[in-house]
This record gives structure tokens, sequence and C-alpha cells, in this order.
């Protein structure tokens, strides 16, 4: 078979498959009421070993052959980070404000009761075998099903949020707030687990006391100055090429930071885009570049992940009942927790359950997460599949319920 051209061409051969296939299976979710960007989830794992690789794994390996990938790898970090930028320039701060005190309970819950559920679970994996890399401890096992299970799907919540027109919601802002804080805890926790496993304490100080710093200087340093991006947008009316490279520099900054401490470049993106002033620039900045980031970017993070799920493993043996019973372990541990923690926070019935109902997606952050522990050993492909097929089975559950709720009378007057 002839071989693809090499380089840069490969990259947009790629793309052009990438897009065509994010966009016929986004439409087929659209049409059995699912939001877009699930189709997009399936779409990568789709073209993946899954599918593509299993019916025609010669071409297959030849598209997405391992030296190309560095090309997609950086489109989707690029795609990701410009995506949480958008979103956090959308973000209600003042309604967080008013949030505040919901948002945090909701995450220590949604972090703390699936950390509870992964001592529960850690010692049955450990033992069941071929799950785990050999001389992995029970305490280490313990730390990486806690952030597994407790992980949110932030990126891809706040595009469900923002294509049922609820990004300014109270529902939207205190999900994605909530969202946020439990995220970086889950990435806290894989921090300290890739210490422990790989003798390297370092790597959790960097983590936790980075965050730390950076959201500070975000809020306080970054803040005090985004404000003059805003005068001088209203000086030249318009979005020169000088102030949107300021603004670029700024988010490359921002990612790189979180990339480097040991958090994810979607935590840059979105802290910077928080911090950006309200006014006619950031309405500016969301019509010029969501465009080209949701129809061309954004598919490469799915397509990413997905290169690297492998589904048919779930036949073999009694992985299903392995899987059976994390994935009821991980809904009740997520969903079940944050309705609670919302109903003790004050917050009515309805907002609670819709809280419990999007808390419990994972989407793509887990994917990440799980191609990490992959990578660096922790894991082992069958406990990959595993938990891919309940991030899979969390994340649809999502807006069929959600939709259903709202179609109760007074329900989206008591959410928004």
């Amino acid at each position: 078979m002839e071989q693809l051209p090499a380089g840069v061409s490969a990259f947009f051969i790629q793309l052009l498959v990438i897009l065509a296939v994010a966009r016929g299976v986004g439409a087929l979710a659209l049409q059995i009421g699912q939001p877009r960007v699930v189709g997009e989830m399936i779409a990568g794992i789709l073209l993946g070993p899954t599918l593509f690789g299993a019916l025609a794994p010669q071409l297959q390996q030849q598209l997405f052959a391992p030296e190309y990938r560095p090309y997609l790898n950086l489109g989707a970090q690029v795609g990701i980070g410009l995506y949480m930028f958008l979103v956090g320039l959308d973000f209600d701060t003042g309604m967080f404000k008013s949030r505040a005190r919901s948002a945090i309970a909701i995450s220590v819950s949604g972090i703390l009761v699936p950390f509870l559920m992964a001592c529960l679970l850690a010692t049955w994996l450990v033992s069941h075998g071929g799950l785990f890399a050999d001389n992995i401890s029970w305490s280490q096992a313990t730390l990486f099903l806690g952030a597994a299970i407790g992980i949110t799907a932030f990126p891809m919540l706040a595009r469900v949020i923002q294509e049922q027109g609820l990004a300014n919601s109270k529902i939207g802002t205190l999900v994605l707030a909530a969202g946020a804080i439990d995220d970086v805890a889950a990435w806290c926790l894989m921090a300290l687990l890739l210490a422990s496993f790989n003798g390297d304490d370092s790597l959790f100080v960097k983590a936790v006391l980075g965050a730390v710093i950076f959201a500070g200087l975000m809020l306080t340093l970054v803040r005090r100055y985004a404000v003059r991006l805003e005068d001088w947008y209203l000086r030249e009316t318009r979005l020169t090429p000088r102030l949107l490279l300021v603004i670029l520099l700024l988010w490359v900054v921002s990612v790189s930071t979180t990339e480097w401490i040991g958090l994810h470049a979607v935590f840059g993106g979105f802290v910077l885009g928080v911090v950006m002033p309200r006014g006619l620039l950031a309405s500016h900045l969301i019509k010029r570049l969501q465009p080209i980031v949701l129809i061309a970017l954004v598919p490469l993070f799915f397509t990413v992940s997905g290169l690297k799920t492998d589904l048919s493993l779930l036949a073999e043996g009694t992985l299903w009942q392995v899987a059976l019973a994390v994935i009821a372990a991980s809904i009740f541990a997520k969903a079940v927790a944050c309705y609670i923690a919302a109903r003790l926070c004050g917050e009515n019935h309805p907002m609670a359950l819709a809280v419990g109902i999007l808390m419990n997606a994972r989407g793509m952050m887990e994917l990440i997460l799980l191609n990490i522990a992959l990578q660096n050993g922790v894991i082992k492909a069958d406990l990959f599949s595993v938990l891919v097929l309940m991030t899979i089975v969390t994340t649809m559950m999502a807006t069929p319920l959600f939709n259903y709720l709202q179609r109760r009378p007074s329900f989206r007057q008591q959410i928004e």
C-alpha cells in the first residue's frame, strides 16, 4: 500500500478525516438527543482500534501512524486550551461568588465520596489481577481510582451548558465552578500518585504549590493588567494585530504554566478567560475565535484519546463484571453525592438533581487521565478499557436525563 505523505501533509489528511467523521457522528448524536460533543467523543473512539482498527487495521495504522501523532497532539492541546479560554470569557464570576459556598461543598463531596469508594474498590481490583501494575500498592491504587472516579468532564460540561443556552445561568455557573475545583483536586491526586509511583515527591509539591501561586497571580496581578486590554480595545475601536498578539502571548504563558506544574492546559486557558474584563473585547474574541475552535480544533482533542482506546478488550473473560461494578460505584459516588451536597447547601430539588446529573459526566478529561496512567505503567489495558466504558456511559447519561428534567413544568425557571 502506498505511503501517506510525511509531516505536515499527513496532518492535513488526518484533519480532513477527523473533521468529516466528527461532523457526521456529531450530527447523528443530535438526532438521538445527545449533544454534538458526545458524538465527537464517540467519533474519536471509532477512529481508533475499536472500530476502524478492527475493520481496516492496515489502513488505520497507516493513516494514524505513531510518527504523525505529534501533530495531532499539538493541535489537540491548542484546541482545548483555546476552547477553555472562550469558556472562561463567558463565565459569570458575579454569579459564582453568590454560589461559592454551594460550589465548594459540591466539589468537596464530588472528590471525597469517590475517594472513599476508591478505598473499597482498590482491594478487590488489585487482587483481581491484570488490571494494575504488578508492583502497585493498595494506597497507590486508591489514589488512582479516587482521581478517576472523582474527575468531571469539565471541557465537555462547558460545551453542553453552552449548547443548552445556560452559560450564564445559576446551574451553568454552579456546575462549571464545582467541576473546575473537582478536576484540580483530581489532578493533584494524580500528581501525588505519579510522585509515589515514580519515587519523585517533587511532582506533587510542584502541582499543589504551583496551582496556588498560579491562581493567586492570575486573580490579582493579571486581572488588574487585563483591564487595560479593554481600554486599549475601546481606544482602537477594533481588535488590532498588536492587541491580539498580547492576548495570545498571555494565553501561551497561562497554558504552558499549568502544563508545567502538572495540571492540564485547560485550566490555564480557563483561568485566563475568567480574569479577562467583561465587555466588548470579550464579545469580539468569542465571536472571532469560537467557530474555528469548535469546528476544527476541538475534534482533534477527542481523536487523540480515542486512538488509544480499544473497547473490544471488554469481551474477554469476566472483565464485563468488573466494568458493571465500576460503573455502578462511579455513578453512586458522583451523582448521588453531589445531589446530597447541593440539597444540604440549600439548593432546591430541581437544581440539586441537575447538579448530580451533570457532575456525573466525565468525558475526555477522564480519558486524558487514563492515558497518562497507562503511559506511566500505573494501569494495564484491561482496566483502561473498563474505565473508558465507564466514561462513555456516565457521559451519555447526562444530556438525556437533563433534557428530560427540562421538559417538566417550571423546571427551567428553577435552575436559571
